[in-house]
């Protein structure tokens, strides 16, 4: 016989369930399981003996009745470690056993609980085949319900658990997305950055050179030490945006023609950090770097209603120049955008790119207005 306690037979799945979070009442398994025990059979002991005093109180009545709530409150923790068991047996075979200990316990209940009344209201206890017959239908009529309720809530318990499951895979699973999205910076930005420091280190041109590795200290320092699916300020995020700017410009120079319009009431909202920057990151590839005379990049915040509207764009040659231009982007790209705000939005956000007639690309973002540093869950 397996050793198997009544607690933990009615816990479906504990390493699991133990997380369930919507289910307040079932978290503390034992506990749930001790006060169903009692409220029920307290619950049947009231209903059988109103019903057994009906037509007037004594003792002849009442006792037979506490004793056979006694013995079912102790049969079904035996059945409750048995099926417990039987749950982690092939289906055929546990079935087969659930079936044949409902009807070993429905005898044995039925046959204490004739005895009980033979002994309390007769003069000569013992077992008649007529007063077991009267008990079996009623025995197992209670077991067989006990039994419908126990395996309901272990279906139900281990249900919630693998969709408590599914949700915590779907939430690692987009959180994972996230942070490979966070973490795709364009490794040129990096080799020219370093070729330029490089440059400037044997022209001799050490202060310049200092300031350009400090620049490019604090960015990176910034990148890495903020979690991939954080929420920054946009007021963070242009700040972090301008360090990454003054890198740029240190090898563009006038080439590189930056501006900001932030609306004071949008420096609040909360975005997802670096979303700006790899936007910006290919206008100046495709609009400073191709151009001798280079361009404008200008950034746009402002708060419409209840919405934070961002556009960002440059004076380049336009989206058609590109589509048409040999080189390949091997950057973050629009794509990227578009994903990490899907997962951080859902539906909920606008993303749009249009390149202008006389010249000049832009990206328009709208997302909702957040004060607080929700993360997104997978429902």
């Amino acid at each position: 016989m397996a050793t198997h306690s009544p607690v933990a037979s009615f816990v479906a799945s504990p390493s699991a369930s133990d997380q369930l979070s919507v289910r307040p009442f079932f978290e503390n398994k034992a506990r749930a399981f001790w006060i169903l025990q009692a409220v029920g059979w307290s619950g049947y002991l009231v209903q059988r003996s109103v019903v057994g005093i009906s037509n007037g109180f004594s003792l002849e009545k009442i006792i037979p009745v506490i004793i056979e709530a006694i013995l079912g409150y102790c049969i079904t923790l035996l059945l409750s470690t048995l099926y417990g068991y039987y749950r982690r047996l092939p289906r055929i075979m546990g079935v087969f056993l659930t079936l044949a200990t409902l009807a070993a316990a429905t005898f044995l209940y039925a046959a204490l609980n004739a005895f009980s009344f033979s002994f309390i209201t007769t003069t000569q206890p013992g077992v008649t085949v007529s007063l077991l017959i009267g008990n079996l239908f009623i025995t197992f009529n209670v077991l067989a319900g006990w039994s419908a309720l126990y395996f309901a809530i272990n279906y139900y318990l281990i249900v919630e658990s693998q969709i408590d499951e599914m949700r915590a895979l779907e939430l690692q699973a987009s959180t994972a997305q996230l942070a490979m999205l966070r973490y795709q910076l364009n490794p040129h930005f990096l080799f020219n950055t370093l070729n330029s420091i490089s440059t400037l280190v044997l022209l001799k041109q050490t202060e310049r050179a200092n300031a350009m590795l400090s620049r490019l200290s604090a960015f990176l320092r910034y990148t890495l030490a903020n979690e991939p699916t954080a929420h920054v300020t946009v007021a963070q995020e242009v700040e972090t945006l301008k360090l990454y700017l003054e890198i740029e410009k240190m090898r563009f120079e006038d080439r590189l023609r930056p501006s900001f319009e932030i609306d004071p009431r949008a420096e609040r909202a909360r975005l997802p950090s670096l979303l700006l920057q790899p936007l910006v990151e290919n206008a100046i590839k495709y609009a400073v770097t191709p151009q001798e005379e280079g361009a404008e990049i200008r950034v746009d915040v402002r708060l419409v209603g209840q919405r934070v509207r961002i556009a960002v764009s440059d004076t380049g040659p336009g989206l058609h120049e590109i589509r048409h231009s040999s080189s390949v982007s091997t950057g973050v790209g629009l794509s990227n955008i578009r994903e990490r705000l899907a997962q951080a939005y859902g539906p909920d956000h606008r993303f749009e790119s249009r390149s202008a007639p006389a010249g000049g690309f832009s990206v328009e973002i709208e997302i909702p207005f957040q004060l607080e540093n929700v993360n997104r869950e997978a429902a």
